[in-house]
């Protein structure tokens, strides 16, 4: 398979699946497993997450104004974009120092097959039974400060490969009675400042790199994971509701069994 084909099909998995209650790390493996192959270096990782970052802000953009808006200003009518992005930070602490202090064990199972297959099916289970029992039926204005920190502590669950960032997030949201759809965009607003932080990683990492780096599959990765998310956030906001979690739950099962198959 040659590099640009490669750069395309992982540009595409990255931006179909950074979003959905399914695991990028997952999908990922499959053209390991199929062809032999799905590395094309650090500078690559960077550029297909980079993609997903410009989709999800580009969606919200509106909304992220809105906060930028409210944290500088103070009148009454911005109180609910700046309580959310108080939330949103809040939220986001408990993955940057689990980040920060845990990384040595994540990176330790992040290549174990068995690992992901297991947090594929073991986090199916629990986002059905969120979407199952839970009352579904808080708006995101009613969220307190203390759930978005919870929502923040249940996201820590996808440092470990197969868990799935969304997934996590929308679960926990579930759990807390948010309804499918609010519980999806505040999901989508956390991955935010949780992709920024895993660019900074990613950075970092970097700056120790001496090789050559090809920018042209770079490229092709952005373009295509930042087109396929947004096309993905997009979506997916529109017909959740509709749609539910009992397919994508069903489908992390198959996949979690199919990746056993596979090893």
């Amino acid at each position: 398979m040659s590099d640009l084909f490669l750069s395309f099909i992982l540009g595409l998995i990255q931006g179909l699946t950074e979003f959905l209650p399914v695991s990028s790390s997952a999908h990922l493996l499959f053209p390991s497993l199929l062809f032999g192959t799905n590395d094309l270096g650090l500078s690559f990782d960077i550029a297909v997450h980079a993609g997903t970052l410009v989709a999800v802000i580009y969606y919200f953009r509106s909304e992220l104004t809105g906060m930028t808006v409210a944290v500088f200003t103070n009148t009454e009518n911005v109180l609910g974009h700046r309580r959310l992005s108080y939330q949103l930070i809040l939220a986001t602490l408990p993955i940057v120092f689990f980040g920060l202090f845990a990384s040595e064990l994540v990176n330790n199972n992040r290549d174990s097959i068995e690992n992901i297959a297991l947090a594929n099916i073991i986090f199916a289970a629990l986002l059905l039974l969120a979407y199952k029992f839970s009352s579904r039926s808080k708006e995101l204005i009613q969220l307190s400060v203390l759930a978005a920190i919870f929502i923040g502590f249940f996201q820590v669950f996808a440092l470990f490969p197969g868990a799935s960032r969304s997934g996590t997030a929308i679960t926990a949201a579930l759990l807390i009675g948010l309804n499918l759809k609010d519980a999806s965009r505040f999901a989508f607003l956390l991955a935010i400042p949780t992709i920024l932080g895993a660019l900074v990683f990613l950075l970092k990492d970097m700056m120790s790199f001496d090789g050559s780096i090809d920018l042209l599959p770079m490229f092709i990765g952005f373009i295509t994971s930042m087109a396929f998310a947004f096309i993905t956030i997009k979506y997916f906001l529109a017909f959740v509701e509709r749609i539910g979690m009992y397919p994508f739950v069903i489908y992390r099962v198959i996949l979690g069994v199919l990746l056993v198959l596979l090893i």
